[in-house]
């Protein structure tokens, strides 16, 4: 029976105009009209681990966005094999089809930290996008690069070697989340297990850790899923395909 997961939440009241103006879409938009959708979001609370929507629940005419924290999109395929689809960091909008779609939740959505999850009212939002259209045009950009970047995914698993595809995504990883330097190269600030990297580019856990293995001069692998690069040169060869 699907559920609506925004009626189980722990919902703040305070939600303040700095809140909205953290989110990427809202960039430059006037302090009036954020007072505006102001009434018209809440603020969400879930622990580590918890789930915030299971594949196939109902969604609520919502915007989703992840304000702190960390998620992980998983679905399950018919073999029962869990595939970890993205996770999604903070400043990120999720959830598409409560807005666009067929309001059907399509993965299960999981805290990977303790997270905040703002959402605002489809009306309210509407309301906001009337008086500036130019939150629409960001929205659409958000979801054409989410777009390229699932075509770039399929191209990288059906056409290359899965070393490419490692380091490609831990790239990818490395942008999105920043990274810390230090003695030794720059440490991924998001930590990610192999079993997470393993079903990200359609490999086995095992081939994963060999791959590490493989690639010990150039990443550093440490318990927790704490990962550093070595050589951003060597990386982007191999990325590139120039060196095996």
């Amino acid at each position: 029976m699907a559920t609506q997961p925004c009626n189980s939440m722990n919902i703040s009241q305070s939600v303040r105009i700095e809140h909205l103006e953290e989110i990427p879409i809202f960039t430059d938009v006037p302090t009036h009209a954020l007072i505006q959708l102001q009434s018209q979001t809440h603020l969400h609370l879930y622990s580590k681990e918890e789930t915030i929507a299971l594949e196939g629940d109902r969604l609520l005419p919502k915007l989703y966005v992840l304000l702190q924290g960390s998620l992980r999109l998983t679905r399950i395929g018919t073999t029962g094999k869990e595939t970890l689809l993205r996770t999604i960091s903070a400043g990120e909008i999720f959830a598409a089809p409560a807005l666009f779609g067929d309001a059907l939740a399509p993965a299960t959505i999981t805290a990977m930290l303790d997270s905040q999850v703002l959402t605002i009212e489809q009306e309210a939002l509407l309301d906001s996008i009337r008086q500036t259209p130019e939150i629409a045009i960001r929205i659409l950009e958000v979801y054409n690069q989410r777009l390229q970047q699932m075509h770039s995914s399929i191209h990288n698993l059906i056409s290359e070697r899965a070393i490419v595809r490692l380091v490609r995504f831990l790239q990818y990883q490395a942008a999105q989340s920043g990274t810390i330097s230090g003695s030794k190269g720059e440490q991924l600030n998001r930590k990610l297990s192999h079993h997470q990297i393993a079903c990200s580019i359609g490999i086995t856990y095992e081939e994963c850790v060999r791959l590490f293995g493989q690639l010990k001069d150039v990443i550093s692998y440490h318990r927790g899923g704490m990962i550093t690069v070595l050589d951003w040169e060597m990386l982007m060869e191999i990325a590139n395909g120039t060196i095996d």
